[in-house]
């Protein structure tokens, strides 16, 4: 698989320039096995090859601002390569093995140089920040959201803008259609905007984030 630069949270945008980690050569081979303590416990089952796809890594600058979210595989390269350093292993304690070397399957990893972070712009609005912005709480009725719904009824004109969507229980979504609050009488609970802070961009690109995570991307305002 080839090895591939980290992308800085959200993305960058055209003209700018990505912060820039050298690939590591002769990448390790590497197997998850469980962990096993010193004096020989553990369950002894043979190593298996390890999901890759299925797990993400925080990856913080040296100075612990959050960068991006990483696939596992390349984080552990990035570590492996000495490029990076393990903040916090995955709560699990699975290891990965090579020929040579051991590393703890890491949940959050922090780069050993600092790397320049070039200027972003507004959060991107997708499903996922949303969801995180509004703590998957119904903006009418308070209970668990389960969908995305305008305010402003885009068939009357609503923009698709963080200002103008809130989370949704499947409920009040379909009782309110298309119509407007002064049509139901109904009013929001809280009035929405658009989340700032670097920790947005990072939020925004993922549905779940490791409750490790929550130290560094800071308390998501409401």
């Amino acid at each position: 698989m080839p090895d591939r630069q980290p992308t800085p949270i959200g993305g960058s945008s055209p003209g700018e320039t990505a912060p820039t980690v050298l690939p590591c050569r002769n990448q390790p081979e590497l197997r998850a096995v469980p962990h096993v303590d010193r004096d020989g416990g553990g369950s002894g089952s043979m190593p298996a090859v390890f999901p890759w796809g299925r797990r993400k890594v925080l990856l913080l600058n040296a100075t612990f601002e959050p960068l991006t979210a990483l696939s596992l595989r390349r984080a552990v390269v990035l570590v492996v390569c000495g490029k990076a350093e393990v903040v916090h292993g995955d709560a699990s304690g699975l290891v990965l093995h090579s020929s040579k070397s051991e590393v703890l399957v890491p949940s959050v990893i922090r780069l050993s140089s600092y790397v320049r972070v070039p200027y972003r712009g507004r959060v991107p609005m997708t499903r996922a920040g949303l969801m995180h912005r509004d703590r998957y709480r119904c903006a009418y009725c308070g209970g668990r959201a389960e969908t995305i719904d305008h305010v402003v009824p885009r068939s009357r004109g609503g923009p698709h803008t963080w200002t103008n969507c809130v989370a949704c229980c499947a409920k009040c979504n379909h009782r309110k259609a298309d119509k407007l609050l002064s049509e139901l009488g109904w009013r929001l609970r809280v009035v929405p905007a658009a989340p700032r802070g670097p920790h947005w961009r990072l939020l925004a690109g993922v549905a779940e984030a490791d409750p490790q995570w929550l130290p560094y991307l800071g308390e998501p305002a409401a």
